[in-house]
C-alpha cells in the first residue's frame, strides 16, 4: 500500500490528478459563462441537480456558470485534501461563505438560533448581531457553549486563533459541548498547514481564502471544507444566491496552495521573532501571540502545529500610541486584511471590528500585525523606528 503523501506534497499536487490524461501541466482556466446543452431533457436534469446542491450530470453539461465551474471545482478538491475532508465549497468572499453556512443551518434546517464564541472577525460578529439573516444569536465564551445551546440551535461558530486577540479556543471541547449541533470553525489564521478542525470533530472549516490561501493580496474569496452532506446544502445556497467564486480567483487560489506550507512556516518563523522582540519593548504592554501565555492548556501541539504568523500588541500609550504606530511604519503597510507575503499593520477597533458592539470590541490600544516574508531584521528595524514615537523620551532605550 502506498504511504499517504506529506501535506507539503499534497499542496503541490492536489487538484491536478487528471492533468496527464488532459495533456496539460498547468491548471486549465475555464471562463465560460454558459455551456452548450446536449439536449433539453438531460440539460434540464443537470440544471436541477446543480440547483439542488449536486453536481452536473456527465452527459448533461454544466449549463450555467452560476451553478458550477470546473476551475472552481479543482480548487475545491485541492483544499479539501489539505483539510482532510470529503469536499469543499468555494464562494465569492469569506463573508459569502459565512452567510451560506448560517442560512444552510438555520433557515434551511428549520432552526433560528446560532451560538457564537467571541471574539470573532468583526464582519462575522456584525452579520450575526444585525439579525439580517433571520437568526437569533447568543454570544458567549468558550466554556459557556453548552449552556447557550437550545433545542432550536442550528449552528455553533468559533474562530481560533481568534481575531484579533489570537486567543486559542479548544475545538474538541466546544464540539463536545455542542452535542449534535454542527460546529463551524473559522480556520483563516491557522490555515490547513497548522490546524484541521474537521479532524477534531468540527463540521466545517471556513477560510477567508483572500488571506493565506491566496497569499498575494490579489483575490477575494471564501471556502468551506466539510462533508458531502453539508456541502450539498452549501452549494444549494450558493446556486440560489449567486455566490460562486469567479474562476480566475479559483485559478489564483489553486496556484497559491502549492506554496502555502512554505509561506506559512517562513512567516511563522518571522512572527515568532517579532513577537519575542516586541515583548521586550518598553512601548508594549502585552503581546498577543499563541503560546505567549505559556499555553497552559497545551493546545499548541495538540490542536495547532504552530502559533502562526499573526501578532497583536497592546501599547502602553493607548489609542494615541496605536495611531502613531500605524502611521509611522514604512515596511509594514497600513492596511486591513492579512496573510499575504508582505507585512501589514492595522487597528482592529477602528477598522475591521468597528461594527462590533462596544463592550465586545477590541481594546483601543491593540494593533494587529500580519507578518510577511520580508527579512525579519528589516521588520524589527521598521517597528523600532515606528515605536520610538510612541515612547516618552524619559523612558526610551535601545532594544
Amino acid at each position: 500500500m502506498t504511504s499517504p503523501l506529506h501535506s507539503d506534497s499534497v499542496a503541490v499536487h492536489a487538484g491536478r490528478e487528471d492533468f496527464t490524461a488532459l495533456g496539460v501541466h498547468a491548471p486549465p482556466l475555464d471562463l465560460s459563462s454558459t455551456y452548450p446543452l446536449p439536449d433539453l431533457a438531460r440539460g434540464g436534469e443537470s440544471y436541477e441537480a446543480m440547483a439542488g446542491g449536486g453536481y452536473p450530470l456527465a452527459d448533461g453539461g454544466a449549463v450555467y456558470a452560476r451553478l458550477w465551474n470546473p476551475t472552481v471545482a479543482r480548487f475545491e478538491a485541492a483544499l479539501a485534501q489539505l483539510e482532510h475532508t470529503d469536499t469543499a465549497v468555494a464562494f465569492s468572499s469569506g463573508m459569502a461563505a459565512m452567510t451560506a453556512a448560517i442560512l444552510a443551518h438555520t433557515t434551511m434546517a428549520g432552526k433560528r438560533h446560532v451560538v457564537a464564541v467571541r471574539p470573532l472577525y468583526g464582519g462575522t460578529d456584525h452579520l450575526l448581531a444585525t439579525g439580517l439573516l433571520g437568526a437569533e444569536v447568543t454570544f458567549c465564551a468558550e466554556e459557556e457553549v453548552a449552556g447557550a445551546v437550545r433545542a432550536d440551535t442550528g449552528l455553533v461558530i468559533l474562530e481560533t486563533p481568534a481575531n484579533p486577540t489570537l486567543d486559542l479556543v479548544d475545538i474538541a471541547a466546544v464540539v463536545a459541548q455542542a452535542g449534535a449541533v454542527p460546529v463551524l470553525v473559522d480556520n483563516t489564521f491557522a490555515t490547513p498547514v497548522l490546524q484541521n478542525p474537521v479532524t477534531l470533530g468540527a463540521t466545517m472549516a471556513l477560510h477567508s481564502a483572500t488571506k493565506y490561501l491566496g497569499g498575494h493580496g490579489d483575490v477575494v474569496a471564501g471556502v468551506i471544507a466539510c462533508g458531502e452532506e453539508t456541502a450539498g446544502r452549501l452549494r444549494q445556497v450558493r446556486a440560489v444566491t449567486g455566490g460562486l467564486l469567479h474562476p480566475w480567483g479559483a485559478y489564483l487560489l489553486h496556484r497559491g496552495l502549492a506554496t502555502l506550507p512554505v509561506r506559512v512556516r517562513a512567516q511563522q518563523d518571522n512572527a515568532r521573532r517579532v513577537a519575542d522582540w516586541l515583548a521586550r519593548h518598553p512601548a508594549v504592554a502585552r503581546v498577543h501571540y499563541p503560546g505567549a501565555d505559556g499555553d497552559p492548556r497545551g493546545l499548541l501541539g495538540r490542536q495547532m502545529r504552530g502559533p502562526g504568523a499573526m501578532v497583536s500588541v497592546a501599547l502602553r500609550g493607548g489609542f494615541d500610541a496605536a495611531c502613531r504606530l500605524t502611521s509611522s511604519t514604512r515596511l509594514f503597510t497600513h492596511a486591513v486584511s492579512l496573510g499575504g507575503v508582505d507585512s501589514l499593520i492595522q487597528h482592529p477597533a477602528a477598522l475591521t471590528h468597528r461594527p462590533v458592539a462596544p463592550h465586545a470590541r477590541p481594546s483601543a490600544d491593540v494593533v494587529r500585525l500580519s507578518v510577511g516574508l520580508e527579512h525579519v531584521g528589516d521588520l524589527i528595524a521598521d517597528l523600532q523606528q515606528a515605536l520610538t514615537a510612541t515612547v516618552p523620551a524619559s523612558t526610551r532605550r535601545t532594544t
